[in-house]
């Protein structure tokens, strides 16, 4: 029978459960922002352990909002990590702000050590994120109250709670562990910054007071709602929670079942690579040698596989030139991402193991015929 590919994304869809709350939304009046969005959040904050979570319609935008909260302006430092997605950049290089990339730990997260060394007066805020669904290293909290900066926690990978920080930012985006095909979440960490935020995510216009006029701007010769400050077009629809309350439900069952395959992975994986999964298990990392020919051999046989990310400061907009960044210079020609998702079962981990075994056991035999024994100590560690 032929293989089809290992997908090594692939969103989770309970079909059924949103049709049925599409079905709903499309019995009535409300397509944009409205009561599921509401519903959503509401439901999100009880199963998280959060007071105030505002639905944005991205994990992205829940970032930007977050640095338009702190306040951030052309000429100050954050402090992010070097290995991230490229995404959550871009709204600090809009405004301005001097880009300082943190060295990675061994798990590929953002190393506490080197954010700490990277901090001057300069320093406006620290961005943490939870790469691969992996928390990032405690310290940085302490770090971050230390130095009394506000520390912006990007868990766009991290489907869990309660999480710390001053701004939390989760992403719905369809690969994720829940999907609202995009969206976002933006928590916050008392009432009165929830009520700002929730102003800027629709054009600083205070909707609950304008739909108590009646949506009505104008009434006897005056406004019927005023404009304080800027906002952006960051709002949800009521379709999109719909995919969010249909699937957030199944949440720990998605996350057991993805850790139950990374314990396939690390029993059956050889002895030598380092395997680099937990917390919420949204990605699984391997480090290993000859990465680039590993991961053609895998995708010619219907393995897919990816880096995900990048470091950063190859890219033009960021500097397009290596730093030196020890950790990640010696990390970043050995990592690589295995399929963990709903799609996958056991025996697609089983598949995959036995191919990477096949691969290095392969390998090794070559690399003895011409006197090169460094794989040796990999297959004996």
């Amino acid at each position: 029978m032929k293989r089809e590919e290992i997908p090594l994304f692939y969103p989770y869809i309970p079909k059924e459960k949103i049709l049925k709350e599409i079905s709903d939304s499309l019995d009535g009046r409300w397509l944009g922002q409205g009561p599921k969005v509401n519903l959503f959040e509401a439901e999100f904050g009880k199963v998280m352990g959060y007071k105030y979570p505002l639905m944005v319609n991205s994990g992205t935008s829940a970032l930007e909002l977050a640095y338009h909260m702190v306040g951030l302006k052309k000429g100050d430092e954050v402090i992010v990590p070097i290995l991230n997605c490229t995404a959550g950049q871009m709204g600090l290089l809009r405004r301005g702000v001097k880009i300082v990339f943190a060295d990675i730990d061994d798990n590929l997260n953002i190393s506490p050590e080197d954010v700490e060394k990277r901090i001057t007066k300069k320093t406006k805020a620290i961005v943490g994120v939870h790469l691969g669904g992996i928390p990032f290293d405690p310290k940085i909290y302490s770090i971050a109250k230390k130095h009394k900066l506000p520390l912006i926690v990007d868990a766009a990978q991290h489907h869990v709670g309660k999480l710390e920080g001053d701004y939390i930012c989760y992403s719905f985006q369809a690969i994720k562990h829940i999907t609202t095909c995009d969206g976002g979440m933006l928590v916050l960490k008392n009432k009165e910054e929830y009520r700002r935020a929730k102003l800027l995510r629709w054009f600083g216009i205070d909707r609950e007071l304008k739909a108590r006029k009646h949506y009505q701007a104008w009434e006897r010769r005056a406004m019927t709602f005023d404009i304080e400050e800027a906002g952006y077009k960051f709002q949800p629809t009521d379709i999109d929670a719909c995919f969010g309350l249909a699937a957030l439900p199944d949440l720990p069952k998605i996350i057991a079942h993805r850790k139950k395959l990374v314990e396939m992975y690390k029993k059956n994986l050889p002895r030598g690579i380092k395997i680099i999964a937990g917390g919420s298990y949204w990605l699984l990392g391997v480090l290993v040698e000859h990465r680039d020919e590993l991961a053609e051999y895998l995708l010619k046989n219907k393995v897919d596989n990816n880096l995900v990310h990048l470091r950063n400061d190859i890219f033009k907009i960021f500097g397009g030139k290596r730093l030196n960044l020890p950790n990640m210079n010696r990390l970043e020609s050995q990592y690589l991402y295995l399929p963990i998702n709903s799609k996958v079962s056991v025996d697609d981990v089983m598949y995959a193991c036995d191919l990477i075994k096949k691969f290095y056991d392969t390998d090794i035999k070559k690399f003895k015929a011409t006197g090169i024994e460094w794989y040796d100590e990999v297959s004996k560690s």
